[in-house]
């Protein structure tokens, strides 16, 4: 199954295909990009902060709660998983423990960045990457830990940020040399950046659309056409139902009740329905205790 799903993840994730993977912070909201269409799951970290621990993204999720994200979401939905795993939390020792970890829990591909720890969301202010040699040294440890060849190292950079973009393209290279499999460079600032990564460093990349952040929201079509091979939007999720849960609860406050506002609420049918209440009967069914007197 899993060997599978890498391979699956692997040849999705061909220049060009543009291939869209939402961000998750649980199982719920993996199961509802399922529901949605989607072929892949990315599982956000800084999703995970927000919503399991109501803080930022500064690299305070540890390396067991996104194990424990990470279970929960591969036990239900059947599609690959893409994890923020930020820094591989630690030096290439630690890296290589995370991605085996990541591995057995279900995971079909890891993101690794090169910022020093504790990290900072790639569109924050205030960040600061570690040595390239260092990251280089990181990437290798994560080629030789995975058990399957197919298990995806998606390698970014965050020095767009600190050192500039020519140093970002540098980096990404030297990543690329080094054994990744997919190059992410994070937080480009305008089209012309955007359409010269993938121009530039031929092969399998990853944009990150953040709405409100510091690249240019370009829709799926023109981010294929540059190269593209993945789009993630890690935080569409998030916000979405942040915006959703402060309107009907702010309503809800002022009138002391939910009429007027129904279109904000998925229906009691339609919550069960998501987390397969039905099938979960069936099963509850089929394993009862026999009535007394019954065989």
């Amino acid at each position: 199954m899993a060997e599978n799903l890498n391979r699956r993840l692997r040849n999705a994730l061909a220049p060009g295909a543009g291939l869209l993977m939402p961000g998750a912070a649980n199982a719920l909201a993996a199961r509802l990009i399922v529901a949605s269409g989607f072929p892949a799951v990315y599982i956000t970290g800084a999703g995970i902060a927000n919503t399991a621990l109501g803080v930022p993204d500064l690299g305070l999720v540890t390396l067991s709660e996104l194990v424990d994200h990470v279970m929960a979401i591969r036990e239900t939905v059947d599609v690959p998983l893409v994890v923020d795993g930020d820094t591989g939390f630690g030096n290439a020792l630690n890296l290589r423990r995370t991605v085996r970890l990541l591995e057995r829990a279900g995971a079909n591909a890891i993101q690794i960045e090169d910022q020093v720890f504790p990290k900072r969301c790639g569109h924050f202010e205030g960040k600061a990457v570690i040595a390239a040699s260092a990251m280089v040294q990181k990437i290798k440890a994560a080629v030789d830990a995975r058990g399957d060849a197919d298990f995806l190292v998606i390698a970014r950079t965050d020095s767009r940020a600190v050192e500039g973009f020519e140093a970002a393209i540098a980096r990404a290279a030297a990543y690329r040399e080094a054994g990744a499999d997919i190059l992410f460079v994070e937080a480009p600032q305008s089209v012309d950046e955007l359409a010269a990564i993938p121009a530039r460093l031929p092969g399998p990349h990853i944009a990150n659309i953040v709405f409100g952040g510091k690249t240019p929201n370009l829709p799926r079509e023109q981010l294929a056409a540059m190269g593209f091979a993945g789009i993630i939007y890690a935080n569409a999720a998030v916000q979405a139902a942040v915006a959703g849960m402060s309107r009907v609860l702010r309503h809800l406050a002022a009138t002391g009740s939910l009429a007027g506002v129904e279109d904000g609420l998925a229906s009691f049918a339609q919550r069960q329905s998501l987390v397969d209440y039905d099938g979960f009967i069936a099963l509850d069914r089929r394993y009862a205790e026999p009535a007394e007197g019954t065989k």
